[in-house]
């Protein structure tokens, strides 16, 4: 019997770029459940929400999730409703940065999980990193390059 507060838990995002927030989100996460799946964002749901591609493919941002000692299992994201992905992994806590806390999408999933036992646990959000910045800089060099 393992000592951690939940037996599955969820978490996901795009890690585009990955940096040392996401890792410590990984991290954090999986140090309060026996199991971690993670979603990877698609490029398609990406370019639909975020209105961007990502700089680096939804193949290898797998591969790269797949690596992270932390992570059990990796699963493509192609929505964001949390709720559709409960019904079909059963997980019983729901991981995010807590710069999501309080926000219109959070508050919803909350509402929304009420009754069902998954709790929703943010994450300290780590200063400093942003891959939206460094996306922003390396998509204007592309298009750049793409003009010549």
């Amino acid at each position: 019997m393992s000592d951690k507060k939940f037996r599955i838990g969820y978490t996901t995002g795009v890690f585009d770029l990955f940096h040392i927030g996401h890792l410590n989100v990984l991290k954090n996460a999986k140090a309060q459940c026996n199991y971690l799946i993670v979603g990877v964002s698609t490029d398609e749901l990406v370019q639909e929400y975020k209105n961007k591609k990502p700089i680096i493919p939804f193949e290898e941002r797998v591969k790269i999730v797949e690596a992270i000692k932390y992570v059990d299992e990796v699963v493509p994201q192609t929505s964001m409703d949390k709720y559709a992905a409960w019904e079909k992994l059963k997980y019983n806590a729901l991981f995010h940065g807590d710069d999501w806390k309080n926000s219109p999408m959070y508050n919803k999933y909350i509402e929304e999980f009420d009754g069902t036992g998954v709790e929703l646990v943010f994450l300290p959000h780590t200063d400093g990193t942003s891959s939206t910045l460094l996306t922003e800089v390396l998509h204007s060099i592309r298009d750049k390059e793409n003009e010549k």
